[in-house]
């Protein structure tokens, strides 16, 4: 039987911050799933900050979205209809087609979750592309190691959190920058990070990861860009790696922001500065998840969400991320299992 689903596209190209303008929601009929296809009902769907990239027409390592088409993101849901042998309805399954409620995906696009133990939403959260950037940043591009002093910006986001955690569990001291003071007593309190900097209120942040890196930082992880790329440069040991994961702070910069003010530091200094993209990396998936199931279980990760209810909401929601609203995850809910 035909299912009518709810979808939202992308109604025009942003220009700086996008607004309810650029999005429009519409409702088609799907059909039912052909040979190798499956029929999913959503119950949650990613916003992430990379999304903003793809609003604009231009080459990048992801296709852009096209005006008049469904956005694509990561979501879980529960199958209802199967063309295909190995799933079966009422597996749950996590895919690229969020931005909907019901999504006909290809079968080999999908992968079936258990939800016993673990909430469904955690496999967009610490289970997901986010848990698993922090681990390949850390372990594979930074190559970090016990006794080093991390700085981690938005240290309470999706990436963030989990970054913060994974270099305490290996030993790293960890220092956090947040924009309030409920994310930085989350950060001290639950999840034992050693210094955190309130950057809306500390006036000079590069005097104050001075102050609270004294000694200067072995390795930054880089969610942010702007200023906190500035002072990070400024608080460098010689041979410190920098993570370049996310620049936030000019996702939505009608034009070039100027680089930062002291980069020759990286020469002087001998940095290294990498960028990585995560699908580059998927081959550490199954390390990431053996350890990160484990860290779950003993209680040695922690995370939070913030959750938007309703498709309709799902723009506002991405918005939600540039206002700074996100207190970990930022999560749309669509329905209930």
């Amino acid at each position: 039987m035909p299912v009518t689903a709810r979808e939202i596209r992308l109604k025009s190209r942003p220009s700086g911050l996008p607004d309810a303008a650029n999005f429009e929601l519409v409702t088609r009929p799907l059909e039912t799933p052909a040979a190798g296809q499956i029929l999913v009902r959503n119950l949650w769907m990613s916003v992430d900050p990379y999304m903003r990239g793809r609003m604009i027409d231009r080459k990048s390592y992801i296709p852009p979205f096209q005006i008049g088409a469904a956005l694509e993101g990561s979501a879980v849901g529960v199958v209802v209809q199967s063309g295909d042998a190995g799933f079966k309805e009422g597996d749950m399954v996590s895919h690229f087609a969020g931005w909907r409620d019901h999504a006909l995906v290809a079968a080999a696009g999908a992968t079936r979750i258990d939800d016993r133990k673990i909430p469904a939403q955690a496999y967009l959260g610490p289970l997901g592309i986010p848990g698993l950037t922090a681990y390949v940043g850390l372990m594979r591009i930074a190559e970090l190691k016990a006794g080093e002093t991390v700085f981690v910006s938005a240290a309470a986001g999706a990436v963030g959190s989990v970054a913060a955690q994974i270099a305490k569990i290996r030993g790293a001291r960890v220092i956090g920058s947040v924009g309030s003071e409920e994310k930085a007593g989350w950060l001290r309190d639950a999840i034992g990070v050693d210094a955190v900097i309130n950057y809306k209120t500390s006036g000079d942040l590069t005097k104050a990861l001075a102050e609270a890196a004294p000694e200067g930082i072995d390795v930054y992880f880089d969610n942010v860009g702007g200023d906190h790329l500035d002072a990070a440069l400024a608080s460098a040991k010689g041979f410190a790696r920098f993570v370049l994961c996310g620049m936030i702070a000019q996702y939505n910069a009608e034009t070039p922001p100027p680089g930062p003010r002291n980069i020759f530091l990286a020469v002087s200094r001998s940095l290294k500065l990498q960028g990585f993209i995560i699908g580059s990396h998927f081959d550490l998936m199954p390390d990431f998840l053996g350890e990160m199931s484990q860290w779950i279980a003993a209680d040695r990760v922690k995370w939070r969400e913030t959750v938007v209810e309703g498709l309709e909401n799902a723009p506002d929601a991405f918005l939600g991320l540039f206002r700074g609203e996100n207190f970990g995850k930022m999560l749309v809910r669509l329905g209930a299992k």
